[in-house]
Protein backbone atom coordinates (compact mmCIF):
# COMPACT_ATOMS: atom_id res chain seq x y z
CA UNK A 1 0.00 0.00 0.00
CA UNK A 2 2.98 2.27 0.55
CA UNK A 3 4.64 1.93 -3.01
CA UNK A 4 1.29 2.26 -4.54
CA UNK A 5 0.76 5.80 -2.57
CA UNK A 6 4.27 6.84 -3.26
CA UNK A 7 3.89 6.51 -6.63
CA UNK A 8 0.52 7.81 -7.39
CA UNK A 9 1.97 10.98 -5.27
CA UNK A 10 5.06 10.78 -7.09
CA UNK A 11 2.96 10.43 -10.50
CA UNK A 12 0.84 13.61 -9.66
CA UNK A 13 3.92 15.74 -9.38
CA UNK A 14 4.61 15.43 -12.23
CA UNK A 15 1.37 15.57 -13.62
CA UNK A 16 0.75 19.08 -11.96
CA UNK A 17 4.38 20.14 -13.29
CA UNK A 18 3.57 19.12 -17.07
CA UNK A 19 0.54 21.03 -16.75
CA UNK A 20 2.68 24.47 -15.98
CA UNK A 21 3.96 24.19 -19.13
CA UNK A 22 0.86 23.43 -20.57
CA UNK A 23 -0.49 26.33 -18.99
CA UNK A 24 2.23 28.68 -20.15
CA UNK A 25 1.95 27.84 -23.57
CA UNK A 26 -1.85 28.11 -24.27
CA UNK A 27 -4.57 30.54 -23.39
CA UNK A 28 -7.39 27.82 -23.61
CA UNK A 29 -8.21 25.99 -20.38
CA UNK A 30 -9.64 22.98 -22.05
CA UNK A 31 -6.69 22.10 -23.23
CA UNK A 32 -4.67 21.57 -19.79
CA UNK A 33 -8.39 20.37 -18.30
CA UNK A 34 -8.19 18.04 -21.09
CA UNK A 35 -4.80 16.74 -20.08
CA UNK A 36 -5.28 16.45 -16.69
CA UNK A 37 -8.39 14.14 -17.44
CA UNK A 38 -6.11 11.85 -19.57
CA UNK A 39 -3.53 11.88 -17.26
CA UNK A 40 -5.73 10.61 -14.33
CA UNK A 41 -7.69 8.54 -16.42
CA UNK A 42 -4.30 6.56 -17.42
CA UNK A 43 -3.22 6.50 -13.39
CA UNK A 44 -6.91 4.87 -12.78
CA UNK A 45 -6.78 2.80 -15.32
CA UNK A 46 -3.44 1.37 -14.24
CA UNK A 47 -4.13 1.30 -10.77
CA UNK A 48 -7.47 -1.15 -11.45
CA UNK A 49 -5.72 -3.89 -13.88
CA UNK A 50 -2.79 -3.88 -11.45
CA UNK A 51 -5.57 -4.27 -8.15
CA UNK A 52 -8.84 -4.44 -8.30
CA UNK A 53 -9.44 -5.91 -11.78
CA UNK A 54 -6.57 -8.50 -11.16
CA UNK A 55 -7.41 -12.07 -11.37
CA UNK A 56 -4.46 -13.09 -13.38
CA UNK A 57 -1.62 -13.00 -10.73
CA UNK A 58 1.49 -12.50 -12.02
CA UNK A 59 0.86 -12.78 -16.11
CA UNK A 60 0.54 -10.09 -18.04
CA UNK A 61 -2.58 -9.83 -19.49
CA UNK A 62 -3.50 -7.64 -22.67
CA UNK A 63 -5.18 -4.96 -20.40
CA UNK A 64 -2.06 -4.94 -18.23
CA UNK A 65 0.16 -4.35 -20.61
CA UNK A 66 -1.86 -1.70 -22.82
CA UNK A 67 -2.69 -0.65 -19.36
CA UNK A 68 1.35 -0.45 -18.63
CA UNK A 69 2.10 0.92 -21.76
CA UNK A 70 -0.17 3.66 -21.67
CA UNK A 71 0.88 5.04 -18.23
CA UNK A 72 4.96 4.66 -19.87
CA UNK A 73 3.61 6.87 -22.33
CA UNK A 74 2.17 9.28 -20.20
CA UNK A 75 5.49 9.17 -17.74
CA UNK A 76 7.76 9.75 -20.45
CA UNK A 77 6.00 12.90 -21.48
CA UNK A 78 5.73 14.58 -17.99
CA UNK A 79 9.21 13.39 -16.80
CA UNK A 80 11.20 15.12 -19.82
CA UNK A 81 8.98 18.44 -19.69
CA UNK A 82 9.79 18.09 -15.60
CA UNK A 83 13.32 17.86 -16.32
CA UNK A 84 12.96 21.55 -18.76
CA UNK A 85 10.93 23.31 -15.79
CA UNK A 86 12.72 22.40 -12.87
CA UNK A 87 15.67 23.61 -14.23
CA UNK A 88 14.05 27.04 -15.23
CA UNK A 89 12.63 26.87 -11.71
CA UNK A 90 15.82 26.81 -9.78
CA UNK A 91 17.08 29.86 -12.08
CA UNK A 92 13.68 31.76 -11.29
CA UNK A 93 14.46 30.84 -7.80
CA UNK A 94 18.23 32.52 -7.53
CA UNK A 95 16.61 35.50 -9.73
CA UNK A 96 14.48 35.64 -6.45
CA UNK A 97 17.18 35.46 -4.27
CA UNK A 98 18.95 37.98 -5.90
CA UNK A 99 16.75 40.66 -6.28
CA UNK A 100 15.46 40.37 -2.57
CA UNK A 101 19.25 40.63 -1.33
CA UNK A 102 20.90 43.07 -4.21
CA UNK A 103 17.30 44.51 -5.70
CA UNK A 104 16.28 48.10 -4.99
CA UNK A 105 13.12 46.98 -3.97
CA UNK A 106 14.23 43.96 -1.83
CA UNK A 107 11.04 42.31 -2.78
CA UNK A 108 11.34 38.74 -3.07
CA UNK A 109 9.21 37.44 -6.36
CA UNK A 110 9.77 34.74 -9.19
CA UNK A 111 10.00 35.86 -12.61
CA UNK A 112 7.49 34.53 -15.03
CA UNK A 113 8.08 31.42 -16.54
CA UNK A 114 9.31 31.52 -19.86
CA UNK A 115 7.15 30.70 -23.06
CA UNK A 116 9.38 29.29 -25.20
CA UNK A 117 11.12 27.11 -23.21
CA UNK A 118 7.53 25.32 -21.79
CA UNK A 119 7.07 25.05 -25.83
CA UNK A 120 11.17 23.95 -26.19
CA UNK A 121 10.04 20.88 -23.88
CA UNK A 122 6.71 19.71 -24.65
CA UNK A 123 8.34 19.98 -28.21
CA UNK A 124 11.07 17.40 -26.84
CA UNK A 125 8.60 15.43 -24.90
CA UNK A 126 5.97 14.89 -27.71
CA UNK A 127 8.71 13.01 -29.91
CA UNK A 128 8.98 9.69 -27.58
CA UNK A 129 5.16 10.27 -26.32
CA UNK A 130 4.61 9.92 -29.70
CA UNK A 131 7.03 7.21 -30.44
CA UNK A 132 5.35 5.54 -28.19
CA UNK A 133 1.89 5.49 -28.73
CA UNK A 134 2.79 4.29 -32.37
CA UNK A 135 4.79 1.71 -31.30
CA UNK A 136 1.84 -0.15 -29.63
CA UNK A 137 -0.13 0.58 -32.54
CA UNK A 138 2.19 -0.55 -35.68
CA UNK A 139 6.28 -0.95 -34.08
CA UNK A 140 5.29 -4.08 -32.70
CA UNK A 141 4.21 -5.58 -36.14
CA UNK A 142 6.93 -4.03 -38.31
CA UNK A 143 8.86 -6.93 -39.27
CA UNK A 144 12.61 -6.83 -40.41
CA UNK A 145 14.01 -9.84 -42.35
CA UNK A 146 17.47 -9.45 -41.71
CA UNK A 147 20.10 -11.15 -43.91
CA UNK A 148 23.75 -12.57 -43.12
CA UNK A 149 26.31 -14.55 -45.17
CA UNK A 150 28.82 -16.12 -42.32
CA UNK A 151 31.99 -17.69 -43.41
CA UNK A 152 33.71 -20.76 -41.85
CA UNK A 153 37.60 -22.47 -42.60
CA UNK A 154 35.90 -25.77 -41.79
CA UNK A 155 32.48 -25.63 -42.94
CA UNK A 156 31.52 -29.27 -44.40
CA UNK A 157 31.61 -28.64 -48.22
CA UNK A 158 28.02 -29.71 -48.89
CA UNK A 159 26.84 -27.29 -46.65
CA UNK A 160 28.02 -23.87 -48.45
CA UNK A 161 24.98 -21.91 -49.15
CA UNK A 162 23.40 -23.72 -46.22
CA UNK A 163 20.35 -21.42 -45.24
CA UNK A 164 19.26 -21.06 -41.61
CA UNK A 165 16.11 -18.68 -40.91
CA UNK A 166 15.97 -18.14 -36.62
CA UNK A 167 13.16 -16.94 -34.54
CA UNK A 168 12.83 -16.00 -31.25
CA UNK A 169 10.49 -14.62 -28.22
CA UNK A 170 7.35 -15.54 -29.81
CA UNK A 171 5.39 -15.11 -26.96
CA UNK A 172 2.12 -15.90 -27.95
CA UNK A 173 0.10 -14.75 -25.07
CA UNK A 174 0.73 -10.81 -26.31
CA UNK A 175 -0.63 -11.36 -29.90
CA UNK A 176 -3.82 -9.31 -30.53
CA UNK A 177 -3.65 -9.40 -34.37
CA UNK A 178 -3.99 -12.38 -36.24
CA UNK A 179 -3.78 -11.08 -39.92
CA UNK A 180 -0.59 -9.31 -38.78
CA UNK A 181 0.68 -12.27 -37.23
CA UNK A 182 -0.53 -14.88 -40.42
CA UNK A 183 1.89 -12.41 -42.73
CA UNK A 184 4.59 -12.44 -40.28
CA UNK A 185 5.01 -16.25 -40.08
CA UNK A 186 4.10 -15.92 -43.99
CA UNK A 187 7.66 -14.47 -43.89
CA UNK A 188 9.22 -16.58 -42.71
CA UNK A 189 8.43 -19.56 -44.87
CA UNK A 190 9.02 -17.13 -47.89
CA UNK A 191 12.79 -17.10 -46.93
CA UNK A 192 12.82 -20.95 -47.97
CA UNK A 193 15.94 -22.08 -45.78
CA UNK A 194 16.81 -25.50 -45.18
CA UNK A 195 16.34 -25.13 -41.25
CA UNK A 196 13.99 -23.00 -39.29
CA UNK A 197 15.54 -22.78 -35.82
CA UNK A 198 13.17 -21.24 -32.82
CA UNK A 199 15.15 -20.11 -29.86
CA UNK A 200 12.83 -20.13 -26.60
CA UNK A 201 9.56 -18.48 -25.07
CA UNK A 202 7.12 -19.78 -26.91
CA UNK A 203 4.60 -18.35 -24.23
CA UNK A 204 4.94 -15.91 -21.99
CA UNK A 205 3.23 -18.00 -19.13
CA UNK A 206 0.88 -20.51 -20.23
CA UNK A 207 0.61 -23.33 -22.41
CA UNK A 208 -2.77 -22.19 -23.27
CA UNK A 209 -1.97 -18.94 -24.67
CA UNK A 210 -1.03 -20.81 -27.93
CA UNK A 211 -4.52 -21.84 -28.65
CA UNK A 212 -5.63 -19.11 -30.91
CA UNK A 213 -2.48 -19.69 -32.98
CA UNK A 214 -1.48 -23.37 -33.19
CA UNK A 215 -2.87 -23.95 -36.34
CA UNK A 216 -0.90 -20.87 -38.07
CA UNK A 217 2.22 -21.88 -36.45
CA UNK A 218 1.96 -25.16 -37.69
CA UNK A 219 2.07 -23.90 -40.95
CA UNK A 220 6.33 -23.36 -40.34
CA UNK A 221 8.21 -25.78 -42.99
CA UNK A 222 11.74 -26.13 -43.54
CA UNK A 223 13.21 -28.60 -45.97
CA UNK A 224 15.37 -30.28 -42.93
CA UNK A 225 12.58 -29.01 -40.51
CA UNK A 226 12.12 -26.83 -37.61
CA UNK A 227 14.02 -27.04 -34.51
CA UNK A 228 13.73 -25.14 -31.06
CA UNK A 229 14.55 -25.03 -27.24
CA UNK A 230 13.10 -23.67 -24.22
CA UNK A 231 12.94 -20.00 -23.09
CA UNK A 232 12.55 -18.92 -19.33
CA UNK A 233 9.35 -18.28 -19.74
CA UNK A 234 8.21 -21.53 -21.10
CA UNK A 235 8.76 -23.11 -17.58
CA UNK A 236 5.58 -20.47 -16.07
CA UNK A 237 8.08 -19.71 -13.38
CA UNK A 238 6.26 -16.41 -13.40
CA UNK A 239 2.97 -17.70 -13.07
CA UNK A 240 0.82 -18.41 -9.38
CA UNK A 241 -0.04 -22.19 -10.02
CA UNK A 242 -2.30 -23.58 -7.24
CA UNK A 243 -0.16 -26.76 -7.18
CA UNK A 244 3.08 -27.70 -8.54
CA UNK A 245 1.54 -30.73 -10.53
CA UNK A 246 -0.30 -27.79 -12.43
CA UNK A 247 3.02 -25.91 -12.82
CA UNK A 248 4.29 -29.44 -14.23
CA UNK A 249 1.64 -30.31 -16.35
CA UNK A 250 1.75 -27.10 -18.03
CA UNK A 251 5.36 -27.48 -19.12
CA UNK A 252 4.49 -30.83 -20.29
CA UNK A 253 1.76 -29.66 -22.07
CA UNK A 254 3.86 -27.58 -23.85
CA UNK A 255 6.66 -29.71 -24.76
CA UNK A 256 3.60 -31.96 -26.46
CA UNK A 257 2.44 -28.98 -27.84
CA UNK A 258 5.42 -28.34 -29.79
CA UNK A 259 5.55 -31.51 -30.93
CA UNK A 260 2.02 -31.55 -32.58
CA UNK A 261 3.16 -28.13 -34.15
CA UNK A 262 6.46 -29.69 -36.23
CA UNK A 263 8.94 -28.54 -34.33
CA UNK A 264 11.78 -30.82 -32.91
CA UNK A 265 12.14 -29.61 -29.44
CA UNK A 266 15.92 -30.33 -28.22
CA UNK A 267 16.42 -30.75 -24.78
CA UNK A 268 19.85 -30.88 -24.08
CA UNK A 269 20.32 -32.90 -26.74
CA UNK A 270 21.89 -33.21 -30.32
CA UNK A 271 20.84 -33.86 -33.66
CA UNK A 272 22.68 -34.22 -37.32
CA UNK A 273 21.65 -32.62 -40.35
CA UNK A 274 23.26 -34.66 -43.18
CA UNK A 275 24.32 -33.96 -46.53
CA UNK A 276 25.95 -37.07 -48.34
CA UNK A 277 28.68 -37.84 -46.69
CA UNK A 278 28.94 -34.44 -44.68
CA UNK A 279 27.16 -33.16 -41.57
CA UNK A 280 26.95 -30.67 -38.66
CA UNK A 281 25.50 -30.87 -35.07
CA UNK A 282 22.35 -28.89 -34.00
CA UNK A 283 23.08 -28.41 -30.19
CA UNK A 284 19.80 -27.38 -28.43
CA UNK A 285 19.77 -26.76 -24.46
CA UNK A 286 17.73 -26.29 -22.06
CA UNK A 287 17.05 -22.32 -20.53
CA UNK A 288 20.44 -20.92 -18.74
CA UNK A 289 20.49 -17.42 -17.94
CA UNK A 290 23.14 -15.41 -15.57
CA UNK A 291 22.27 -14.47 -12.30
CA UNK A 292 18.55 -15.19 -10.84
CA UNK A 293 17.40 -16.80 -14.33
CA UNK A 294 16.74 -20.60 -14.76
CA UNK A 295 19.52 -22.99 -15.09
CA UNK A 296 18.54 -25.74 -16.27
CA UNK A 297 20.74 -25.93 -19.34
CA UNK A 298 23.59 -28.69 -19.31
CA UNK A 299 26.05 -28.17 -22.41
CA UNK A 300 28.13 -31.18 -21.66
CA UNK A 301 24.82 -33.80 -21.92
CA UNK A 302 23.45 -32.12 -24.86
CA UNK A 303 26.84 -32.40 -27.15
CA UNK A 304 27.39 -36.38 -25.32
CA UNK A 305 26.75 -37.76 -28.97
CA UNK A 306 28.86 -34.91 -30.70
CA UNK A 307 32.36 -35.15 -31.66
CA UNK A 308 34.85 -32.47 -30.99
CA UNK A 309 35.76 -32.18 -34.78
CA UNK A 310 32.17 -31.49 -35.56
CA UNK A 311 30.66 -28.69 -37.03
CA UNK A 312 28.65 -27.03 -34.14
CA UNK A 313 25.53 -24.69 -34.40
CA UNK A 314 24.62 -24.03 -30.62
CA UNK A 315 20.25 -23.10 -30.14
CA UNK A 316 20.98 -21.54 -26.10
CA UNK A 317 18.26 -19.07 -25.60
CA UNK A 318 20.06 -16.97 -23.13
CA UNK A 319 22.90 -14.90 -24.70
CA UNK A 320 24.09 -14.54 -21.47
CA UNK A 321 25.10 -18.84 -21.26
CA UNK A 322 27.61 -18.16 -24.07
CA UNK A 323 30.38 -16.36 -22.30
CA UNK A 324 29.80 -17.84 -19.08
CA UNK A 325 29.63 -21.40 -20.01
CA UNK A 326 30.18 -22.02 -23.96
CA UNK A 327 33.12 -19.80 -24.98
CA UNK A 328 35.26 -21.61 -21.92
CA UNK A 329 34.08 -25.09 -22.99
CA UNK A 330 36.82 -27.44 -24.22
CA UNK A 331 34.60 -28.08 -28.37
CA UNK A 332 34.56 -25.01 -30.20
CA UNK A 333 31.18 -23.69 -31.18
CA UNK A 334 30.98 -22.15 -34.45
CA UNK A 335 27.61 -20.35 -34.06
CA UNK A 336 25.62 -20.03 -31.17
CA UNK A 337 22.12 -18.50 -31.52
CA UNK A 338 19.83 -16.86 -28.56
CA UNK A 339 17.34 -14.08 -27.91
CA UNK A 340 16.03 -13.28 -24.74
CA UNK A 341 16.84 -9.68 -24.73
CA UNK A 342 13.73 -8.24 -27.28
CA UNK A 343 16.75 -5.18 -27.91
CA UNK A 344 14.17 -4.34 -24.93
CA UNK A 345 11.76 -3.38 -27.36
CA UNK A 346 13.20 0.07 -27.50
CA UNK A 347 15.98 1.96 -28.84
CA UNK A 348 17.90 3.59 -31.98
CA UNK A 349 19.49 1.51 -35.05
CA UNK A 350 20.85 3.14 -37.93
CA UNK A 351 22.77 0.34 -39.81
CA UNK A 352 26.67 1.16 -40.14
CA UNK A 353 26.05 3.70 -37.71
CA UNK A 354 24.47 3.64 -34.72
CA UNK A 355 23.11 0.73 -32.58
CA UNK A 356 21.95 1.63 -29.01
CA UNK A 357 19.44 0.38 -26.14
CA UNK A 358 18.98 0.81 -22.91
CA UNK A 359 19.78 -3.25 -22.52
CA UNK A 360 22.89 -2.87 -23.24
CA UNK A 361 23.59 -2.27 -19.59
CA UNK A 362 22.34 -5.73 -18.55
CA UNK A 363 23.64 -7.69 -21.54
CA UNK A 364 26.59 -7.56 -23.16
CA UNK A 365 25.52 -9.21 -26.45
CA UNK A 366 22.06 -8.12 -26.81
CA UNK A 367 20.86 -7.74 -30.21
CA UNK A 368 22.97 -8.64 -33.71
CA UNK A 369 26.36 -11.13 -34.26
CA UNK A 370 29.21 -10.79 -32.01
CA UNK A 371 32.40 -12.98 -32.41
CA UNK A 372 34.98 -14.10 -29.57
CA UNK A 373 38.02 -16.34 -29.95
CA UNK A 374 36.55 -17.40 -33.67
CA UNK A 375 32.69 -18.48 -31.84
CA UNK A 376 30.15 -16.63 -33.23
CA UNK A 377 26.45 -15.61 -31.44
CA UNK A 378 23.54 -14.18 -32.87
CA UNK A 379 21.36 -12.45 -30.73
CA UNK A 380 17.48 -11.87 -32.64
CA UNK A 381 15.44 -9.14 -31.36
CA UNK A 382 12.56 -11.24 -30.88
CA UNK A 383 9.64 -12.09 -32.94
CA UNK A 384 6.64 -11.17 -30.39
CA UNK A 385 6.98 -8.76 -27.20
CA UNK A 386 6.34 -8.19 -23.90
CA UNK A 387 4.99 -6.29 -21.26
CA UNK A 388 5.04 -2.46 -23.34
CA UNK A 389 2.51 -4.13 -26.02
CA UNK A 390 5.07 -2.33 -28.33
CA UNK A 391 8.40 -1.27 -30.31
CA UNK A 392 10.36 1.64 -30.78
CA UNK A 393 13.47 1.55 -32.68
CA UNK A 394 14.08 -1.96 -32.23
CA UNK A 395 11.61 -3.60 -34.77
CA UNK A 396 10.78 -7.76 -34.52
CA UNK A 397 13.10 -10.12 -36.55
CA UNK A 398 13.49 -12.54 -38.55
CA UNK A 399 17.16 -13.76 -38.68
CA UNK A 400 18.19 -15.03 -42.52
CA UNK A 401 21.99 -16.85 -42.31
CA UNK A 402 23.62 -18.35 -45.05
CA UNK A 403 26.92 -20.53 -44.31
CA UNK A 404 29.78 -20.30 -46.52
CA UNK A 405 32.80 -22.10 -46.71
CA UNK A 406 35.38 -19.68 -46.80
CA UNK A 407 37.35 -22.05 -49.73
CA UNK A 408 34.53 -21.98 -51.73
CA UNK A 409 33.63 -18.08 -51.27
Amino acid sequence: MLRWIFFIAVYLILGFYAIQAIKTTTRYPWVYFAFMALSLLVLANFIYQFTVGDATGRVITGAKSYAFGFLLTMLTFQVITVIFLFSEDVFRLLAGIYVKLFGVSKEFTLPERRRFLSLIAMGIAAVPFGALLLGMYKGKYNYKVLKYEMAFEDLPEAFHNYQITQISDIHSGSFDNGKKLEYAVNLVNEQGSDAILFTGDLVNNKTEEMDPWKSLFATLKAKDGVFSVLGNHDYGDYFDWDTPEAKAQNLYDLKRLQRELGFDLLLNESRFLQRGNDRIALIGVENWGKGGFKKAGDLRKAVANIDKNDFKILMSHDPSHWEAVVIPDEYHYHLTLSGHTHGMQFGIEIPGWIKWSPVKWRYKQWAGIYENMGQYINVNRGFGFLGYPGRVGIWPEITVITLKRKSLT
